[in-house]
């Protein structure tokens, strides 16, 4: 499957139960779900549960493991290492600018709630941060 990458997940699924001379509803049999709904994980109108993909991956002879990434294809940023990188460096940015944090005079309690809010997600910019924080402060009536 390592060629796989460029596929999707839909695409990956019915190329394998074509290979292996399936219907759609005898796989829907055998992973216990309706023919409908494997259609919509073909064609990409749903996503599978971790239950379905189990079962997907072992009626289809696929590995489970390849066959998670490709129905979750962020999931493996987030578990490279370079995925962090960007969110803590702009923190660090933000942190360290202190003439920015001055312009728009960023209190210790909004770089409390701000160092927060860099753990939540992909921050990419210390101007973000700036962002946030008038967003939160126009929410709060400041």
């Amino acid at each position: 499957m390592a060629r796989n990458k460029e596929r999707t997940f839909g695409q990956v699924i019915r190329e394998r139960r074509r290979q292996l001379d399936l219907t759609q509803e005898e796989v829907a049999h055998r992973i216990k779900t309706s023919t409908p709904y494997v259609g919509h994980l073909e064609s990409g109108k749903r996503h599978p549960s971790d239950k379905i993909l189990t079962r997907l991956a072992e009626v289809l002879g696929l590995d489970r493991r390849e066959l998670f990434f490709l129905a979750n294809p962020r999931a493996q940023a987030l578990l490279s290492p370079e995925a962090e990188t960007p969110a803590e460096s702009a923190w660090e940015d933000f942190r360290k600018n202190e003439q920015l944090r001055r312009v728009h005079s960023v209190t210790p309690s909004e770089m409390e709630m701000l160092s927060r809010v860099a753990l939540l997600g992909d921050v990419r910019s210390p101007r973000d941060f700036i962002y946030i924080l008038n967003t939160v402060r126009h929410a709060v009536g400041r």
